[in-house]
């Protein structure tokens, strides 16, 4: 693994909350607390990813599925009919 220095600008409030992580013992170094969020965020981006897929696969299937359409306002009716307006 090839490591890159590189210089950064924070916010004071990020700052602080980074100095504050390496000052409690949670992490060693400064850099350790940014890598560690750089991990995190690129975790959440894959998971973001792996849902959006989910979402068009499941959109696909409703595109695809040979079944007539459902119309809301029916349903919406049928649906107050039996429990009544909200």
């Amino acid at each position: 693994m090839q490591i890159e220095k590189l210089s950064i600008t924070l916010p004071g409030e990020l700052a602080r909350l980074v100095r504050d992580k390496v000052a409690t013992g949670a992490y060693a170094s400064n850099s350790e607390v940014i890598r560690e969020a750089l991990r995190l965020l690129k975790e959440q981006e894959a998971i973001k990813e792996q849902k959006m897929e989910w979402l068009k696969s499941e959109l696909q299937k409703s595109i695809d599925d040979p079944r007539p359409s459902v119309d809301a306002s029916d349903t919406f009716s049928k649906l107050e009919a039996r429990f009544g307006k909200a």
